[in-house]
């Protein structure tokens, strides 16, 4: 019997991300992007539950990280493909960092984080904007 979870977002990478690689791929130069986006589509996937955030990728989709919402200190967010996708870093407590590659819906997740990390840690995550304003307050 395993420990029950609710899943917020199970799936791969925006659709949106391949395509606009793909179709970028007549140009030379964006030939090495469109590869990398055919191969997040085919063997990325993520799923984020309401205890953990699981990432699956790497050769063949061989690789699995998983995090726990106690360990995240810190998630910055980057809107991509005008806005409909965007990409997502995490940081840990120990100063290393999971990068969430084209994800769809990342201001929902991005929220759906904060508070389980706001539940979990009792430490809300800031925007930039916010961290922004206190550096400027410090100084």
């Amino acid at each position: 019997m395993g420990i029950k979870e609710e899943t917020f977002y199970e799936g791969g990478p925006h659709i949106g991300d391949l395509i606009f690689h793909v179709v970028l791929s007549v140009f030379v130069v964006f030939i090495p992007l469109a590869i990398g986006s055919i191969v997040r589509a085919i063997w990325l996937r993520y799923k984020i539950t309401d205890r953990r955030i699981s990432v699956i990728g790497g050769w063949m989709g061989k690789d699995r990280t998983d995090l726990v919402y106690s360990e995240i200190t810190d998630a910055v967010t980057i809107p991509r493909g005008l806005g409909f996708w965007g990409d997502m870093v995490v940081t840990l407590k120990d100063g290393s960092r999971l990068e969430l590659r084209s994800l769809p819906r990342y201001r929902e997740i991005y929220d759906y984080i904060n508070e389980r990390v706001l539940a979990k840690t009792g430490q809300p995550l800031l925007s930039v904007t916010e961290k922004a304003e206190a550096a400027a307050q410090t100084t």
